[in-house]
């Protein structure tokens, strides 16, 4: 099984941490261990627990406390991972064989493109429409969730734009892909950085073909302990543990202890109120930003995520221009094309605000010597 390069992890994973500025990230600014205690986190017991090896698919208390978030769900519905992206992995690893086809939203999280090509299916892909505000294509997408189509994976809210989708429209992909008797991935991670809106609704609950993914990363802002999860049928959940057990295991002791604290309802719902408080004030400094960009700039703004779109009128390619980014202000941010869509470029809105300004001034300047604003813009 050769797999290609997944390029924007690698160019994150290579970069991010010797940037001055990494503007590349999506989830909200991370807790430090001692909001964890704050928490409720015992960190003097902690330091006397034995680092042996966790349950392999979730200590019993994590997998019941993660089923008080998902109503109708009870710990055997439940995989704990070692994130998200393993998450995703297992329920693709679990399920696809060669010569099975696969439907994948774009522009989205771009795993899920080089892992079923690995296991010998074919990727389908069908567009969101920022001219419908991200809305699906719906004549694509009955193209490509077909008889042949085994998995159908969207991200909702959606990497990268924030966008969420309408309950109508979650109706209708759950519907196509019952009618079609496809697995639906719905990778929630960002469920729970809403700027604005509402909780955004879950697609759990609404068939037996529906596989959740989520995870700690993003909403909760803990993407240190690399915790996720797998909420699905008990016979799927099941196929999954089998491949995570010849994968890494288990998840990490001291990160399901700690993922323990951050699922319980008071303190989820404390941490997710910590998001909204810093992305709402990050999106009005982030919006004016881009307007002082001036003209050929623009971005709709997300409803959740720490995620700034923004398209920009150059025929400068975005992997090109993020390049330049780059090695001119040792900053990073992520190119468009690596989620499937040219022409964008995705901003880290999480950030500290002084961190945040440092770093759009960078990219500004950057943009500015290369043509794309003109000196007086903002001025």
């Amino acid at each position: 099984m050769k797999i290609e390069v997944f390029e924007m992890e690698r160019m994150q994973s290579t970069w991010e941490n010797v940037v001055d500025f990494d503007m590349s990230e999506s989830g909200v600014l991370p807790v430090t261990l001692r909001e964890m205690t704050e928490l409720g986190f015992d960190l003097e017991r902690a330091l006397d627990t034995p680092l042996t090896y966790s349950q392999s698919n979730g200590t019993p208390e994590l997998r019941e406390a993660l089923s008080k978030v998902y109503p109708g769900s009870g710990p055997d519905n439940f995989e704990v991972t070692n994130g998200t992206s393993e998450a995703n992995y297992l329920a693709a690893l679990s399920q696809l064989r060669e010569g099975d086809e696969f439907a994948l939203e774009v522009p989205n999280y771009m795993q899920l493109w080089g892992v079923p090509r690995s296991l010998g299916a074919k990727v389908n892909r069908f567009h969101l429409r920022p001219d419908r505000g991200w809305e699906p294509d719906w004549d694509e997408f009955e193209q490509a969730v077909n008889p042949r189509t085994r998995m159908v994976y969207v991200s909702n809210p959606n990497n990268p734009t924030g966008a969420v989708l309408g309950e109508e429209s979650m109706r209708r992909i759950v519907e196509r892909c019952d009618e079609m008797d496809a697995w639906l991935i719905a990778d929630e991670v960002y469920l729970g950085a809403e700027i604005e809106a509402d909780r955004t609704q879950s697609f759990w609950g609404m068939s037996d073909r529906v596989i959740v993914t989520s995870g700690l990363s993003k909403a909760y802002g803990i993407p240190g302990v690399r915790i996720g999860w797998i909420v699905g049928p008990e016979d799927l959940v099941a196929d999954t543990w089998s491949q995570h057990d010849s994968l890494t295991i288990c998840p990490s002791k001291l990160s399901d202890a700690l993922a323990c604290i951050a699922v319980r309802q008071e303190n989820r719902d404390r941490l997710y109120a910590r998001g909204r408080q810093l992305l709402q004030r990050s999106l009005a400094s982030f919006s004016r930003w881009v307007e002082d960009l001036g003209e050929g700039f623009s971005f709709v703004p997300p409803t959740a995520g720490a995620i700034g779109f923004v398209r920009y009128a150059s025929s400068t390619p975005s992997l090109e221009l993020c390049q330049q980014i780059l090695r001119n202000q040792s900053t990073l941010v992520v190119p468009g094309i690596h989620f499937g869509l040219e022409g964008y470029l995705r901003i880290w809105l999480g950030a500290r605000p002084e961190y945040m300004a440092e770093g759009l001034a960078r990219l500004r300047a950057e943009l500015q010597a290369g043509g794309l604003v003109a000196a007086a813009a903002g001025a």
